[in-house]
């Protein structure tokens, strides 16, 4: 069974602004279910769409499925059958011997930035960037499924 383990951290704002991403990606992603048992949520990013299938997460880890899918398919399910939409941009930074995604949220979600670092097991060593703050692994409220429900603007 294919499984993701991340870690995700708060940003802190005025050091992410000395950083230099090497590709950005505008995103927007939505949800056909929000259960914590079995969430199915679409993307679009940038020229390509997704579904992707995600199971509890226990530990930082758990089952995950993506496909892609067409971009207007993508497309044509978040404008229809969705709830939750949630929209930012992922920037992609090296740091160590990792790949940091750091999400900059837009509209209901603006001024949260997010970053996640996905890890082979949960024992994995990685070294802390000097712009992450605190970590926010185990706090539901920064899941993109619950952002999209109760966006960080009503917090």
């Amino acid at each position: 069974m294919p499984t993701e383990t991340e870690h995700k951290y708060l940003v802190n704002k005025e050091l992410w602004q000395l950083v230099k991403p090497y590709k950005s990606t505008r995103i927007q992603q939505a949800y056909l279910s929000t259960d914590p048992d079995k969430t199915i949520r679409v993307r679009t990013s940038g020229d390509n769409g997704y579904i992707t299938i995600k199971g509890r997460s226990l530990n930082y880890s758990l089952a995950e499925y993506e496909y892609a899918i067409p971009l207007t398919e993508a497309q044509e399910l978040i404008a229809n059958f969705c709830l939750a939409v949630v929209e930012k941009t992922r920037h992609l930074v090296k740091h160590g011997s990792h790949v940091w995604e750091v999400d900059e949220f837009l509209g209901s979600n603006a001024g949260l930035i997010v970053a996640e670092i996905e890890l082979s097991s949960n024992d994995e060593v990685y070294e802390l960037p000097e712009w992450v703050g605190q970590n926010v692994s185990d706090d539901v409220r920064y899941a993109n499924s619950n952002l999209g429900l109760k966006p960080y603007s009503t917090w």
